[in-house]
C-alpha cells in the first residue's frame, strides 16, 4: 500500500514502545547505557518518542535491572516472557501493555530518530487505516521504527510467535502495512538519521 503526503490531519494518540531486550552481542557491551550526547543511548529513542506519544514503554528483558527513564518523560517498563527469544516477542509484551490503539515502536538503539518523520508515519497511520505503517529504503522496507495498531498486532503476533516466527518482518508481512514511500520521508530527513541503529560501537555517531 502506497502512501501520499497530505497535511493539516489530526495525529492519534499513540503509545510509544521502546524495544531495549536485546543482547548487545556485536556491540561486546551493554550498548544501551553507552553514554552517547550526555545521556545513555536508550534515552534518545524514549525522548523522541516521548515527543509524539502520550505515553511510553520500555520492554526490557526478564529480570533485567530497571534503567532510569529520562528527566520529564514517564516510561513504563513490559518485559519480555523468556530471554532471547526475538524482537517480535519483545513487540508483543510492547503490545499488551499499550494504553492505546495505535503502537509506534522503535529499538533503544535508535538514537537519531527525527521527530519529522514519526509525526509523518503517524499522520499515514490516521489517514489509511492500515494495520501498520512502515517506511521504505531502497528495495526494502525497514521494520523499525514502525506504527502496529495494538489490538490486531497482538493478535498476530501471537500466531506468528506460536508458529516459530520470531522477526518484525514477518508480522509486517501479515499485515496490511502501508508504506512511506522513500522521497515522502526522505525530504522530512535528507540525512536519513531515522533509520540509524547502533550494532557496534563503530556505528555510534560522531
Amino acid at each position: 500500500m502506497r502512501c501520499r503526503p497530505r497535511r493539516e490531519t489530526r495525529l492519534p494518540e499513540a503509545t510509544g514502545v521502546v524495544l531495549a531486550g536485546g543482547r548487545s552481542t556485536r556491540f561486546g557491551t551493554d550498548k544501551l547505557a553507552q553514554t552517547y550526547r550526555g545521556m545513555p543511548l536508550v534515552h534518545h529513542a524514549i525522548l523522541r518518542l516521548g515527543e509524539v506519544c502520550s505515553e511510553v514503554v520500555l520492554v526490557l528483558p526478564p529480570g533485567g535491572l530497571e534503567r532510569p527513564p529520562p528527566i520529564g518523560v514517564e516510561v513504563r517498563v513490559a518485559r519480555d516472557p523468556v530471554e532471547g527469544e526475538g524482537p517480535l516477542a519483545g513487540l508483543h509484551a510492547g503490545l499488551l501493555a499499550a494504553r492505546h490503539d495505535v503502537a509506534l515502536v522503535a529499538a533503544g538503539d535508535m538514537p537519531e530518530l527525527q521527530t519529522r518523520v514519526l509525526i509523518e508515519m503517524l499522520r499515514v497511520a490516521d489517514e489509511s487505516g492500515a494495520d501498520a505503517v512502515a517506511l521504505r529504503d531502497g528495495e526494502q522496507v525497514r521494520p523499525l521504527p514502525c506504527i502496529v495498531g495494538t489490538t490486531r498486532g497482538i493478535d498476530v503476533s501471537h500466531a506468528l510467535l506460536h508458529d516459530g516466527r520470531r522477526a518484525l518482518r514477518d508480522l509486517l508481512d501479515a499485515l496490511r502495512t502501508a508504506v512511506v514511500d522513500e522521497p515522502t520521508w526522505t525530504a522530512l530527513d535528507p540525512e536519513r538519521r531515522t533509520l540509524l541503529d547502533v550494532d557496534e560501537p563503530s556505528d555510534l555517531p560522531d
